[in-house]
């Protein structure tokens, strides 16, 4: 496993964050099925993937679990003020009690109307047959056209059975994309891996992630976005018990190893950067152990200070800056039917 320069740099602690003047929160989406991942299309409509309910079946146990599919993953989109559904039938499966949900987690545009979303799996990809031919939806990156149809572009899981870069168990579970001009780079949270998947849909090892036995934790590297320096910035969720202050922003330059950028977060699922240079963090939960507490946005200024955004989000997913500078962010993001799209304004 390559190792991460651990460059930390001092911060304060999360509960000592200064709260930045109060922000405007509005709800924009509503009545969503799991949402998560957002972006904006070439159009300026705001597109969320919504990972779905999964459905009847087949069922495969999973982690010792039965997991049943359905094809009730979505995109919608909130275009003039208007929330449609543009895309239906994407792969889904949860669990008897509809607590976990796995499906679309991310998209990214390239081009006007053309989208990719990853597929979420989080198990070995050979455990994908549990669910016959239909599982070898899961663990993916689709492409997703203008009229709505869509196809496997790349078998994201398929790289991890056959090469486990990161090494450790074979564990796959593509979340986070990013657009690198035609191709795609892609954060495998299951692999502890930052993939890029070409044009052509070959997929090669950008980096890995320190994981146990390394560290106390796991990576679980959740989001990528491009910087205002041209460097990949990675956020990681990490693994149980997820203690505050262990997850990390890494930093990545075009051919070098990853570095630790930030640390002292805790779950990050998602990061965007603003027009100022700001990076904004999100995190999925606050407490000191697992999901417990509510999610928040914070705001790492140019200089490095931080600020608290927004607080008292429930199960957040996603965020993304829109050109009017406010912040959209998935909330309720575990949630069938009451998951919501709010509009931060800071």
């Amino acid at each position: 496993m390559k190792a991460a320069a651990l460059t930390v740099l001092a911060l304060a602690t999360l509960t000592s964050l200064p709260a930045a003047h109060a922000a405007s929160v509005t709800t924009v989406m509503s009545n969503l099925d799991n949402p998560r991942g957002l972006a904006f299309g070439p159009e300026g409509a705001l597109y969320v993937v919504e990972a779905g309910r999964g459905g009847a079946g087949p069922c495969a146990t999973l982690r010792g679990v039965p997991r049943c599919y359905g094809p009730s993953g979505a995109i919608t989109r909130l275009w003039h003020g208007t929330q449609q559904r543009v895309v239906e039938g994407l792969p889904s499966y949860t669990d008897p009690a509809g607590a976990e949900i796995t499906g679309a987690h991310d998209i990214a545009f390239v081009g006007r109307g053309n989208a990719r979303v990853t597929v979420g799996f989080g198990a070995d990809p050979a455990e994908r047959a549990g669910f016959g031919e239909l599982g070898a939806l899961f663990g993916t990156l689709l492409r997703v056209t203008p009229d709505g149809a869509w196809r496997v572009d790349a078998d994201v899981s398929a790289h991890e059975g056959a090469n486990n870069p990161a090494g450790g168990p074979v564990d796959t579970n593509p979340y986070g994309v990013a657009a690198d001009g035609g191709a795609h780079v892609v954060a495998d949270a299951g692999a502890n891996a930052l993939l890029r998947v070409s044009a052509r849909g070959d997929i090669e090892t950008l980096a890995v992630f320190p994981s146990r036995p390394a560290r106390s934790t796991d990576a679980v590297p959740t989001t990528v976005v491009r910087g205002p320096d041209g460097a990949w910035y990675i956020g990681e969720l990490t693994g149980v018990p997820f203690a505050d202050g262990s997850a990390r922003v890494y930093r990545l330059e075009p051919g070098g190893e990853p570095e630790v950028h930030l640390g002292g977060f805790k779950t990050i699922i998602d990061m965007a950067f603003g027009a100022d240079g700001s990076l904004y963090v999100l995190q999925h939960a606050t407490g000191a152990l697992f999901f417990g507490g509510p999610g928040q946005i914070v705001r790492v200024a140019p200089d490095g200070s931080r600020s608290l955004v927004v607080g008292g989000l429930e199960r957040p997913t996603a965020l993304a800056v829109g050109d009017d500078g406010a912040l959209y962010v998935s909330n309720r993001g575990a949630s069938i039917a009451t998951g919501e799209v709010l509009k931060v304004v800071p």
